[in-house]
């Protein structure tokens, strides 16, 4: 599948043979992404992001997507409580459009809805929306998922092109976190990019109008601006409590400047932004079984 499914142990196609008397119960429970430490955004959703995450760049070698960063250290979200509640005002839409997911043919031409069968509300009790109808056709619940999911494979595209320009204009620069847990405890966060402040600055005035003109100058100042964030996810860690405060303790900086061995905890690594296919031929519900490409257990 062309999506890394790192919040996904079971991804199966939607189909009316096997999910016939199946409904999914969706909860405010968001316990299946605790285990990472970011998530993939797209450019729609820079300016609400931006004001509860550090929104970096991400991803393998000359592709990067915009990424939300959750956590310090590898298979940490600070943003989950113990009950699985997200505690943010934004929770990003590669999470809330969980347990489904889109299976993608390698020439990215067509997609097949799919569903993460190992999802405790996917049940066959009735509980919450039925996926079939008693004809055997997908339901309003189901039509209603494929145009979030359609809509979220155009904007990944549009995000695909938004960041493909800013490495054209060679804005990228790689740069790391540092941060003060407390008690002499420093924690870094490395693997990813941000938009260089001197080199945007350096551009010639019809790129930076072109920027203007298109909505991208905003989209970056957002991300410049989130850098703050960091503080906001060491304060989480320290005391379990959100907030608005700068704090000192979270230091973003370039990545070649690298300091001795005041950090004590193993960097965390942002993982790369998930692959996703662009938008080819509308999607449909699978009429027979098969597994999402690549979907693996955890």
């Amino acid at each position: 599948m062309a999506t890394q499914l790192f919040i996904y142990e079971s991804a199966v196609a939607v189909s009316s043979a096997r999910h016939a008397k199946h409904s999914v119960q969706v909860s405010a429970d968001y316990g299946f992404a605790r285990n990472v430490n970011s998530l993939p955004l797209t450019g729609v959703e820079f300016l609400q992001a931006a004001q509860e995450y550090p929104v970096v760049f991400a991803g393998d070698g000359d592709a990067f997507m915009p990424t939300a960063v959750l956590g310090l250290r590898d298979r940490e979200n600070a943003f989950l409580d113990a009950q699985g509640t997200w505690s943010a005002r934004y929770i990003p839409a590669f999470a809330r459009r969980y347990p489904f997911v889109f299976s993608g043919t390698d020439d990215g031409a067509n997609f097949t809805l799919c569903i993460d069968e190992s999802f405790p509300g996917l049940n066959t009790v009735g509980r919450g929306e039925r996926l079939f109808d008693d004809q055997g056709k997908p339901t309003q619940y189901v039509d209603n998922v494929l145009k979030f999911l359609q809509q979220y494979q155009i904007e990944y595209q549009r995000t695909h092109t938004f960041c493909n320009r800013l490495k054209e204009l060679d804005l990228f620069t790689p740069m790391q976190a540092q941060v003060n847990l407390g008690d002499g405890a420093q924690v870094s966060l490395r693997g990813f990019m941000a938009i260089d402040r001197a080199k945007l600055k350096a551009l010639p005035g019809e790129a930076l109008a072109e920027l203007a003109k298109n909505d991208t100058l905003e989209l970056i100042y957002a991300h410049l601006h989130s850098m703050q964030r960091f503080a906001s996810i060491r304060e989480r860690l320290v005391t379990g409590k959100p907030t608005a405060a700068v704090e000192p303790a979270a230091v973003v900086e370039p990545a070649a400047v690298v300091k001795p061995a005041a950090v004590v905890k193993p960097a965390a690594v942002v993982k790369p932004a998930a692959k996703e296919r662009k938008i080819g031929k509308p999607a449909r519900v699978a009429a027979g079984k098969k597994r999402a490409a690549g979907a693996k257990k955890r």
